[in-house]
């Protein structure tokens, strides 16, 4: 599997390096919920380099908020890099309160990304604040004339990323918890294949979300024999491997998500 780990730079000696933290300007604020913000910075290196499922450490200027905060990077305009997360403490409270013209410190991309190199059918399952990968993912698939993407979302109860979605996905399908759940748009999507259910060798899963619901998807992929790479959301420290916070166990060890990660096979995790 050819996943990106982080991206380096070559300087003139031609030894590889990964940009410093950074302030960067903010260029785009809007609150899609009221715990929901879409955030969108200027930063050309992220732009140019980042591939679907890395992510990129902002940085709170509060001196005692030291742990930076992964998001993971939605979507890319030019030299325009938007990341969508939810307001659950200070230093999100602190990104919230963000104008467009204020500044903030960055660092990334960070991480290894979904592979996207073979041709097939893609499903792009997202659920809650796992959607952003999964757009970002849509984004670099849209135009390939040799893929079929159809993301598959689910949401506690306001649709807050259908639109985005939509701007590189001609199929998006959305699910609120009092209707069902991802599994469900899962057994819809595979009801309407047909014959072509009988052969899902060119499927591949993309998925980032809820634990539980990775599971289940997992599961899903497993009994059908269905590729499937998990996006794994981990609480993490440092982002860039020293701190060793992000463990997570797969069948050859305990590996970082920063850095071994955030994307997993079904098969590295063992997740049958």
């Amino acid at each position: 599997m050819s996943c990106a780990r982080t991206f380096l730079q070559t300087n003139p000696e031609g030894r590889a390096y990964l940009p410093s933290r950074r302030t960067v300007e903010i260029v785009g604020h809007e609150l899609l919920t009221e715990s929901i913000v879409q955030l969108t910075v200027r930063d050309e290196y992220i732009a140019q380099h980042a591939q679907a499922a890395q992510f990129a450490n902002l940085y709170s200027s509060n001196s005692l908020q030291i742990s930076p905060r992964p998001f993971g990077v939605a979507e890319v305009h030019d030299d325009e890099v938007t990341f969508l997360f939810a307001v659950v403490g200070r230093g999100t409270e602190e990104f919230r309160d963000k104008q467009v013209g204020d500044t903030i410190d960055i660092l990334g991309p960070l991480g290894k990304s979904f592979d996207l190199s073979e041709p097939g059918r893609y499903l792009l399952v997202g659920g809650g604040l796992g959607i952003p990968p999964i757009a970002h993912a849509a984004q670099k698939l849209s135009g390939r004339s040799d893929v079929q993407a159809t993301a598959l979302l689910g949401y506690r109860d306001v649709h807050f990323a259908d639109e985005m979605l939509m701007r590189h996905c001609s199929d998006v399908r959305a699910i609120e918890n009092e209707q069902g759940n991802v599994i469900t748009l899962l057994d819809q999507w595979l009801a309407e294949q047909d014959g072509d259910a009988r052969n899902l060798s060119d499927v591949h899963i993309l998925t980032c979300g809820p634990h539980p619901m990775m599971k289940a998807v997992a599961s899903w992929a497993f009994k059908r024999d269905v590729k499937a790479q998990m996006n794994l959301e981990e609480r993490m420290g440092c982002g860039y491997g020293t701190c060793v916070v992000c463990i997570t166990p797969t069948i050859h060890g305990n590996q970082k998500v920063c850095i071994e990660g955030p994307v997993f096979t079904r098969e590295e995790l063992g997740w049958e």
